[in-house]
């Protein structure tokens, strides 16, 4: 323990530089911009950045892409109460009592409570991410080669639910991401499979040109696709938060940190579910539910603490065992491994100290977060005023150029283009794009250690399925699947509900 004290007081101390409070300024400038435009994301967000911070060093670079994961959810808020559109996902329940505040001229207290509720929060959330990771990850270092095989199966599994509605869509995202991580020379031999004599697909498909295309181009075809045109509210009043006023929200603050971190930590689930969760636990025990919807600063203050609570949540099984729980945190996983960091149980081992940073760079965001929040709203808000026909080809371009950068290969750009506009038109037809960078990131783990298994056991299948971390990740994924599966589903519900009665009528009445 005091060793884990010891690595991240010098976390703390190492950060303590001009250049490195830059970086972290620069990216949650960079996120909270693509958090305000509304059709932009913190995926996009990290997306880009991965590609325009290819030559950093690993700590700074990934400082700049967890600054601008934590300062796009935030900027999403500024348009959830200012033109009633969530500038992310995350930022949906924000738009109620948001936007009713704005239309009764106090659109700036309304930033204010996110403001405030989002550094708490995330502070909150950092607490536990230096407290649970360290022992989740102890845990996670008796996996062998039969464990990662399971643990990567579950987590493409988990890409059923990750976004969207239908796990169908997703499961087959997964799985086409999984195929896309099998072209190339294959990782113990370096043999040609799926190339069909093409010698640019050798090398495979590049990350960086997947999550560009995947995220940013289908982006910018999207949003030029959809524009949306809607008239900002005049923010008139001070933005500057009453503490008094906060401070008698403190049960809403701790509460919904609870339910945001514990949302983060279940994979599938993003950062909208900790928002949703926190704002209907926040009416169930208010004494003023008439008032949510019209202007609660009780709900603002719990959607907006409990989305950014989620992202520590997130961080959490993402540095631990290697499985995102959302599609901004899949993308943040995949720029760690493009950086030289390879999260998941052997990160303690390979990077001792890596984990402890990681807590200083969420602290630093949050404190970003908020420097901009109370003295940097009324700039950042003349972006909204920028054309769409203007921001959209300047984000084109750095799409072509980031693609191009890494390797400095023609094929990545066309790579990149070909999945940009694949993506462009499945995500129309409802497929989400999240999924498929998951199963590219795990495709090669999960082949590795199959191979890697076999090889151990001699061509046995047996110790997949009786090693006892095996077993439980097993019953864990066909239990997942088995959820989505009308008739168990159906049986699942009316045994639920046979156990309730049986156990109520086994209590004794009152009188």
């Amino acid at each position: 323990m005091l060793q884990g004290l010891s690595d991240l007081g010098h976390a703390y101390i190492g950060f303590l530089n001009p250049l490195t409070l830059a970086y972290g300024l620069g990216g949650a400038f960079v996120g909270i911009v693509m958090g305000i435009l509304p059709g932009l994301s913190a995926t996009l967000a990290i997306a880009l950045l991965t590609t325009l911070t290819i030559k950093l060093q690993t700590n700074d670079a990934i400082l700049v892409l967890i600054c601008s994961y934590v300062g796009a959810l935030y900027g999403g808020s500024r348009t959830a109460i200012l033109l009633n559109i969530p500038g992310t996902a995350a930022n949906a329940a924000s738009c109620a009592d948001g936007y009713a505040l704005a239309k009764k001229g106090q659109a700036g207290r309304a930033i204010g409570i996110a403001t405030s509720g989002a550094f708490v929060s995330t502070l909150f959330g950092v607490l536990c991410l230096a407290t649970f990771t360290p022992a989740l990850a102890e845990v996670a270092l008796s996996f062998g080669a039969f464990e990662f095989f399971w643990l990567a199966l579950f987590g493409v599994t988990m890409s059923g639910s990750i976004v969207g509605n239908d796990p169908l869509k997703g499961w087959l995202m997964g799985m086409l991401g999984l195929f896309l991580a099998q072209v190339g020379q294959e990782g113990l031999y370096a043999h040609d499979r799926f190339t069909f004599g093409w010698d640019e697909l050798s090398g495979g498909f590049a990350l960086i040109p997947a999550l560009v295309g995947a995220f940013g181009l289908a982006e910018v075809l999207t949003t030029l696709a959809d524009p949306i045109e809607r008239k900002i509210m005049d923010m008139k009043d001070s933005v500057l938060p009453r503490w008094r006023e906060i401070a008698q929200y403190w049960r809403t603050v701790l509460r919904s940190g609870v339910i945001g971190v514990f949302t983060g930590l279940l994979p599938g689930v993003g950062e909208d579910a900790g928002a949703w969760m926190s704002y209907a636990a926040a009416k169930a025990v208010s004494k003023e539910k008439d008032q949510f919807g019209k202007g609660s600063i009780d709900g603002l203050m719990a959607a907006e603490t409990g989305d950014m609570a989620s992202i520590p949540g997130h961080i959490i099984p993402c540095l631990a065992l290697g499985i995102p729980g959302s599609a901004p945190s899949a993308v943040l996983m995949a720029a760690m491994i493009i950086h030289g960091v390879q999260p998941g149980p052997m990160l303690m081992i390979q990077h001792p100290t890596f984990i402890y940073e990681v807590v200083a760079m969420t602290t630093l965001a949050s404190i970003t977060i908020l420097l901009f929040g109370l003295f940097g709203v009324r700039p950042l808000l003349h972006v909204l005023k920028v054309p769409r026909a203007i921001l959209m080809p300047i984000v084109f371009v750095l799409c072509v150029v980031g693609a191009y950068a890494t390797s400095s290969r023609l094929f990545d750009i066309y790579a990149m283009l070909a999945i940009g506009t694949a993506a462009f038109f499945l995500r129309r037809r409802g497929y989400e794009m999240a999924p498929l960078v998951l199963g590219l990131v795990l495709g090669t783990l999960l082949d590795k250690s199959l191979r890697r298994g076999l090889v151990l056991s001699d061509g046995s299948l047996a110790p997949f399925f009786t090693r006892p971390i095996c077993i439980a990740f097993a019953s864990v994924t066909l239990f997942t699947i088995l959820l989505y599966v009308p008739g168990f589903k159906t049986l699942l519900q009316r045994l639920t509900g046979t156990m309730s009665s049986l156990l109520k009528s086994l209590l004794p009445r009152r009188s």
